[in-house]
């Protein structure tokens, strides 16, 4: 595998209002586009999002004032018996499916809010509310929804792209078990051996949306073998396949081995904030491979399974849930 670091000359990018405001002919060329990028690396860039920057703003404003609590006080909201689905998660507790070494990063989950009477909220961990910093939950579920709803969108475009019903996804993610994920990749303040802010790893949910980070470091794997650095995309989102997705589609759509390199020593003093949303579907829903993508030439590659029993398999895998 080669691991030189290349840099794209232009992201792959769309514009998400082409769909949903979009006539027709705008409207069947972001699809035929988004399925086109997703079979091939897996990874595009979106503008028009609908998550209001200023809201952005004040998330990582929010954000940036947790991790600045004392490590006591953080660990007020561990979780490690839940599997870190909900709360604070510490520095180095998680790791890459295939690796021990864990990643140099502390983040917290913002889990579903279930409001409608759906029986799933006596199933889902209440979210945990910082008492220290009353906005953290306001701020955190604004951004959980809006970003839930671009989602949403997305995944109507990749039903047509399909040549399903533009709304097949709606009810399956309907109260999903998406998660709201605010990173913190702290200095590095010693000889990391062999640990990186996040190690090569593929997301396990339907799609990722991630918000731009603070810094350069997200790589992601070509095709070709070779890692291509991803630099901040202004006034766009990163949205890719997870591994559910892939699934899903008998591997018809690219759910890409990412990881987040160090920077180089000299940049070691500075943080690192990165806020990804993955998009879950609801507990029971089927994983099934969709018939439309079994074929001779492309013959059924996974075993049937849920969704809970896909994401427990994988948590246990990267040190989550015991």
């Amino acid at each position: 595998m080669t691991t030189q670091t290349q840099y794209l000359t232009a992201v792959p990018k769309l514009d998400l209002a082409d769909f949903t405001h979009g006539n027709e002919e705008q409207r069947q060329k972001f699809v035929q586009q988004l399925g086109n990028a997703y079979e091939d690396i897996g990874f595009i860039a979106i503008r028009n999002h609908g998550a209001d920057s200023q809201l952005l703003a004040n998330l990582y404003a929010q954000v940036k004032a947790f991790y600045d609590l004392p490590l006591e006080t953080k660990l007020k909201y561990d979780d490690a018996d839940g599997g870190g689905q909900r709360g604070y998660t510490g520095f180095g507790k998680e790791h890459a499916k295939n690796s021990n070494a864990g990643d140099l990063k502390e983040f917290w989950h913002f889990g579903q809010w279930v409001e409608d009477g759906d029986e799933l909220i006596n199933f889902y961990p209440a979210n945990k509310h910082v008492d220290e910093l009353p906005e953290f939950n306001v701020v955190g579920k604004d951004i959980y929804r809006a970003l839930e709803n671009t989602g949403i969108q997305m995944l109507r475009a990749i039903a047509l792209y399909l040549n399903l019903p533009e709304h097949y996804f709606d009810d399956k993610v309907h109260n999903g078990n998406s998660i709201l994920r605010p990173i913190h990749y702290p200095p590095i303040n010693a000889e990391p051996n062999g640990s990186i802010r996040a190690g090569e790893h593929e997301d396990i949910n339907l799609i990722t949306l991630l918000v731009g980070a603070s810094a350069d470091g997200l790589e992601v794997l070509t095709r070709q073998g070779v890692y291509v650095g991803v630099t901040e995309v202004e006034d766009h989102i990163i949205v890719n396949v997870g591994d559910m997705l892939q699934r899903l589609t008998n591997d018809r759509l690219k759910s890409t081995t990412h990881r987040v390199v160090n920077p180089p020593q000299e940049q070691w003093h500075l943080p690192r904030y990165s806020i990804p949303f993955f998009m879950h579907p609801r507990p029971e829903v089927s994983l099934a491979c969709l018939e439309s993508c079994i074929s001779d030439e492309n013959p059924k590659k996974y075993a049937d399974c849920t969704a809970i029993d896909f994401l427990n398999e994988r948590l246990r895998e990267i040190g989550l849930l015991k």
